[in-house]
């Protein structure tokens, strides 16, 4: 049972350690602006992160509702002090992949904030600014206003 719980944590550490260095990587592709190397590093850590998972339910599963400080205080000293470790370094890795995920959400974020603004910018100065011209008889022709409910003279 020990051999499992350390097991399974260990591999958690791991894959948090892993889920670290990719959120970084994925803050600098952010920085660079590149689109398709975000989008593939996304896949990655999106599979990572069912992993985690996936190895948490196991671990609540074989912990069958016992608490793991509380299995690990059951344990010789030792083998709890190893589980205790595990647990404590799991919840450093966990606070600090959750910080940089908010970083890179942040930066997400503006860089769309960015990206709509020059949209709007560009849309504005492609529309006529006037929409008055010349008509075929030489008149002045105004555009008639866009749709309404009501139309009609008084």
């Amino acid at each position: 049972m020990y051999s499992l719980i350390h097991d399974n944590l260990h591999r958690q550490f791991k894959a948090l350690g892993v889920l670290e260095s990719l959120l970084d990587e994925e803050f600098m592709l952010l920085q660079d602006r590149d689109a398709e190397g975000i989008t593939s590093l996304e896949f990655s850590i999106h599979e990572l992160l069912r992993q985690i998972a996936r190895e948490r339910i196991t671990l609540k599963d074989t912990m069958q509702g016992t608490r793991l400080l509380e299995y690990a205080s059951m344990l010789p000293e030792d083998e709890g002090e190893a589980v205790r470790r595990l647990y404590y370094l799991i919840d450093s890795l966990e606070q600090r992949c959750a910080r940089n995920a908010g970083r890179n959400a942040e930066l997400s974020l503006a860089l769309y904030d960015q990206g709509q603004a020059l949209l709007d910018f560009l849309h504005e100065k492609i529309n006529p600014l006037c929409t008055d011209v010349y008509g075929a008889g030489g008149k002045l022709y105004q555009a008639r206003p866009t749709a309404a409910l009501i139309s009609g003279r008084l």
